[in-house]
């Protein structure tokens, strides 16, 4: 089963790859790996933003999260290369949060478990969840990404 026909079994729609917001790429392929840039949650084609803590839940957060990882997937296939996918190898979250909040691991399933749903074994990541004080354009989350690639 390819990766789009797994997406398509799972009921998601990817969204329409994003463009870059300042200087920077989408992606850069190294070899066999391929690291993605920062993307940011977008439901219903709107910007999720707020700080966790404060406006924002952790379930929303998570949901967040999730279209953080939507938005990797739609930029792997932007770039042709989201059926190459052999392992998620690494997920970075950054969750926009009050000082007090402590839930940042919660947030960040909802892109981890997007990619688990997705790639299977495969989608098994490390993984970073970090709480900071602001993102890019008052996002609530926003997620970068290292996969493995096969030839």
């Amino acid at each position: 089963m390819t990766i789009h026909a797994r997406i398509a079994e799972l009921g998601l729609t990817l969204p329409t790859a994003a463009a870059p917001v300042a200087s920077y790429v989408p992606l850069v392929v190294v070899g066999n790996m391929v690291h993605l840039s920062g993307q940011l949650p977008f439901i219903d084609g709107q910007l999720v933003t707020g700080r966790l803590g404060e406006s924002i839940a952790t379930e929303q957060g998570g949901d967040a999260a999730r279209a953080c990882g939507l938005m990797i997937l739609a930029q792997l296939d932007a770039a042709g290369l989201l059926d190459r996918v052999d392992r998620v190898v690494k997920l970075g979250a950054f969750v926009s949060s009050t000082p007090d909040f402590t839930d940042q691991p919660k947030v960040a399933n909802g892109a981890s478990d997007l990619m688990v749903a997705v790639f299977g074994e495969a989608g098994k990541h490390a993984r970073s969840a970090v709480g900071v004080p602001a993102l890019p354009l008052g996002a609530a989350v926003e997620v970068d990404a290292i996969f493995a690639l096969r030839d």
